[in-house]
């Protein structure tokens, strides 16, 4: 499941690119399928990082990747390389964790060259809201997010450091209903059967791709999308 649309962040033959906090891989799978790049993708949680790995070596056996990869386990808020080191980055469902938020920022728009794109998606306000106030087990964990996003504050702190955005998109709609069902269950209860039966309508969807629910999910995020996206590029 790609939360960045690559129409809107097209990755072109030769690029250099950063998935920072990569989780278990999703959208550097996509980056490494679609064109001759060379990918860095990073988190800080070592079995994300293993499996990411796992998976490139795969897509590699079976001669699906067309780039260069690597794979490194790193903080988001101290990036390991030089200025202007990346086309294009990928920052998805991660500011929403790290402590200092500004500072991941800053450090995104260091690494990326001038001229460069960047992706950067967060959890909405609205959805983030309504499922602190059910349970306070979303967010009150290690690991679990420590703030909440109004578009617009995204946005001023893009543009304080010199990003001009281009496109915003929202995205997820049925994943905002899984997880409205989770804390209406309350997220411990692994075994609840609503949220355990949606979500097996969430697999097949993804699965099937079948045209009718995704238009159905196109129109609902509209109303309840999980995820809000913002590509920007570098000045």
């Amino acid at each position: 499941m790609l939360t960045v649309n690559f129409k809107l962040l097209p990755v072109d033959s030769g690029n250099r690119v950063l998935d920072v906090g990569c989780g278990e891989g999703r959208h550097s799978y996509e980056v490494c399928r679609l064109n001759h790049c060379a990918l860095c993708a990073l988190d800080m949680d070592f079995q994300c990082v293993r499996k990411t790995r796992y998976v490139l070596l795969h897509m590699d056996s079976q001669r699906v990747s067309k780039g260069y990869w690597n794979v490194m386990r790193a903080d988001a808020l101290s990036l390991p390389f030089k200025d202007a080191s990346f086309d294009r980055i990928i920052c998805s469902e991660v500011l929403e964790h790290v402590a200092d938020d500004e500072l991941g920022i800053r450090e995104l728009v260091r690494v990326l060259k001038p001229g460069g794109a960047m992706a950067i998606t967060v959890p909405t306000y609205l959805t983030e809201t309504v499922y602190w106030t059910l349970d306070q087990d979303y967010y009150n964990h290690p690991g679990g997010h420590v703030r909440k996003y109004k578009t617009q504050e995204l946005l001023r702190s893009l543009a304080r450091n010199h990003m001009a955005i281009y496109a915003i998109h929202h995205e997820h709609a049925f994943h905002s209903i899984y997880w409205l069902l989770r804390c209406i269950f309350r997220l411990k209860n692994e075994e609840a059967r609503i949220p355990a039966l949606y979500f097996k309508l969430l697999e097949w969807h993804i699965l099937t791709k079948s045209r009718f629910i995704s238009l159905m999910e196109r129109i609902l995020n509209f109303v309840f999308p999980k995820s809000v996206v913002i590509y920007a590029r570098k000045l």
